[in-house]
Parts: C-alpha cells; structure tokens; sequence
C-alpha cells in the first residue's frame, strides 16, 4: 500500500489545497492531509479548527485522513509508514523553498521521496496568506475556499 503525506499549516485550506488532494487520492492507496501545529508561522485558527475544516472541504475522499502534527516531518512520515511527501508548487518562486525543504527531509528520511504536483490553473494564484487577508478586509473568499471554510473565515475576523 502507498502511502503519500501532504503536509501544510493549511491556514486556511483552499481549493487549490483540495485539489492536489483530489488529484493525488488518484495516484495513491492512502493519502494523509498533515496538518502542522507551528506555532512559528502564527496561524490565525487553532489547529483543531484547521483539522475540522479540512475534513469537511475534503470529505468524499475515502482514501484521505486528515491529521495534526506536531514534531519532524520525517518521523512523522515514519509514524505513518509514508514513503512519499506531497508537496505544491504554485509558481516558480515555491520552487527554491520547497527544493531547501525537499533536500532536508531527504538527508533526515533517506527512504522518503518527494513529489511536486502543480495545481490545477484556476488555482494556481491562490494562497492561505491571500485568502486570510482577503477575509480580514471582509472580501469575499467564496471562489477560493469551500463554503465551511468561508464561514469561520468570516466567524474569525468578526
């Protein structure tokens, strides 16, 4: 059985997000959406919040749990017995961070390869940190994240 990770703060999920996931849940047997507790990158909903809301934007997928983390991407790949990292690339500008991060987890997970999947088009502009401000302006985030997502976006920022 393969198992692939897509790990991410996810802060909030999109349709971008979500469409990886469904292209990948294609590709492999089991795919886990690792939700990062890093309290580093100050997401603005709590983990559990985050948890919550990805799973209801991905349910339907039968092969996708959605999971929170809180230590080494590599144990956690072997916690899971992953053999592949999932990672998104939206432009050329994701590639050095995501290479810098590509060679880590292979110097510190030898046995794990990493795989870069490109969104679909229409969501290639979209980011967490675009639709968060968008949200906290009160701009409307409806054609970038499942109505759930929406919802609390706009909960949160009341």
């Amino acid at each position: 059985m393969t198992t692939a990770v897509y790990p991410g703060t996810f802060d909030p999920i999109t349709h971008g997000h979500s469409d990886l996931v469904q292209r990948a849940a294609r590709l492999f047997d089991r795919v886990i959406v690792a939700i990062a507790h890093n309290p580093g990158k100050q997401p603005v909903l709590p983990l559990n919040v985050r948890i919550d809301l990805a799973r209801r934007s991905l349910a339907g997928l039968d092969n996708v749990d959605v999971v929170g983390f809180d230590i080494l991407l590599a144990d956690f790949m072997r916690q899971q017995g992953a053999g592949v990292v999932l990672r998104g690339l939206r432009a050329v500008s994701d590639f050095e961070h995501e290479f810098q991060l590509a060679s880590m987890n292979r110097h510190l997970a030898p046995e794990v390869e990493t795989l870069f999947l490109t969104p679909a088009e229409q969501f290639s502009f979209i980011s967490s940190s675009l639709v968060r401000e968008v949200a906290r302006l009160g701009g409307d985030v409806t054609p970038f994240v499942h109505a759930d997502v929406e919802a609390e976006l706009k909960r949160h920022f009341r």
